[in-house]
């Protein structure tokens, strides 16, 4: 605890705080639409809620201690939006079940350590060019807010660009004080939303469905393999934390099997919010970005045990001010993510591939764009390698040029 007082930063405790905040802007939504499609009554959601978001906080705080790292755990947003797909079919009770069998694979994987087999693998354009894509609509959010509330919008996107040239640390800090500021203000916060109220957990009894299994738990280990663990690593070895997988991966698994039975559909590596604390913006020294994972987890837990009142929080704040804070937070990300997938001449196709298809946001069986992204992107990285011995060798270019080392 000496060493975390030490190393504590008002810039750090600020990107955990924002990075919690973004995580429940949306991918909260998702869940709440989930519940709906379900039929799922309200002490049902306020169980849900108050797993994920404790699993997260506890899981957040213990990995970022232990490491040394901002690592920020979050429930798996592309796992709630199949759900909004898959509840109405099935029970609450199947959910759960799958729920547990789908933490148990991802367990397995975690522990039999392949999935740093598979990062170690992965050409590193190819992992930058698909963390771009993810957080390319949070970058084109903040522009496309303007439309809605250019008063609110302009005045922090300016606050960033004179915070950025003075006092790049605090830039984001000083955004969102101007959002709250001006919301304030101009009377866009709602506050009769705002209501007190705590969360409980409630016991679900699994039942187990073969169909329900292949239907729901599968699907739901891709979605956390491909669309959360691979862009989650992305970001911390694109920030040159080396951190390994496996024990990530089984702790977060774990932490999903207690939880499974109170409605817990998940917990992975963030990606998206993780990018805010582990760049610059959250400290200069590396060794110190932790504190924002600590932070985070803190977070995480209070806004989880008051599950009513963090609702009518979101509902209170203009979605304009939350996707404006999303997209300044992030364009530092954004950026590092872009010129890391660039930088490699020899797999820029394929990483440009990558990123377009990720950008898309396209889906196909099921299955995420963050996926089928890493899927186009390391077959045209396989093909055009290929091909490119015999090409060069044939108009006289030295194959050096084409053997440039990777970052």
């Amino acid at each position: 605890m000496k060493a975390l007082y030490q190393d504590f930063s008002l810039s750090a405790v600020v990107a955990g705080f924002i990075a919690t905040v973004i995580s429940y802007a949306g991918p909260l939504v998702i869940i709440f639409q989930a519940a709906e499609a379900g039929g799922l009554p309200r002490d049902m959601l306020s169980s849900w809620v108050w797993t994920v978001s404790i699993g997260s906080g506890v899981l957040g705080i213990v990995l970022s201690l232990l490491y040394r790292v901002p690592i920020i755990i979050a429930w798996s947003a592309p796992g709630s939006a199949l759900l909004v797909t898959m509840l109405p079919d099935i029970s609450l009770n199947e959910a759960v079940g799958a729920y547990l069998v789908s933490s148990l694979i991802v367990l397995l994987v975690g522990l039999s350590g392949a999935f740093d087999r598979i990062i170690r693998k992965l050409p590193a354009a190819i992992s930058a060019a698909m963390l771009a894509g993810i957080l390319f609509r949070f970058g084109t959010g903040l522009f496309v807010a303007v439309k809605e509330q250019p008063g609110l919008v302009l005045a922090m996107f300016a606050t960033y660009l004179l915070f950025k040239r003075a006092m790049p640390r605090y830039a984001v800090m000083a955004v969102l004080a101007v959002g709250v500021a001006m919301a304030v203000a101009s009377g866009e916060l709602h506050s009769e939303a705002l209501v007190i109220g705590l969360a409980t957990p409630i016991w679900i009894t699994p039942e187990f469905s073969w169909q329900v299994v292949v239907g729901v738990a599968l699907p739901l280990v891709m979605v956390a393999l491909t669309g959360q663990f691979v862009p989650g690593m992305a970001v911390l070895r694109n920030e040159g934390y080396q951190t390994p997988a496996s024990p990530l991966i089984s702790s977060s698994a774990l932490g999903s099997l207690i939880l499974a039975p109170f409605g817990c559909h998940g917990l992975n590596l963030a990606a998206i919010t993780a990018a805010i604390c582990t760049g610059k913006e959250a400290h200069e020294d590396p060794a110190k970005r932790y504190v924002a994972g600590v932070s985070g987890g803190v977070f995480y837990l209070l806004l989880g045990i008051f599950g009513a009142t963090l609702v009518s929080v979101f509902t209170a704040f203009p979605a304009a001010l939350i996707a404006a804070l999303a997209g300044l937070a992030l364009l530092a990300a954004i950026g590092g993510a872009l010129s890391a997938a660039m930088s490699v001449p020899a797999d820029r196709e394929a990483a440009l591939i990558t990123f377009l298809v990720t950008a898309s946001g396209m889906s196909l069986l099921g299955l995420s764009a963050a996926f089928w992204g890493l899927i186009f992107g390391l077959a045209a990285h396989l093909l055009l390698a290929a091909r490119r011995p015999r090409s060069t060798a044939s108009v006289g270019t030295p194959v050096l040029e084409e053997k440039q080392p990777t970052r």
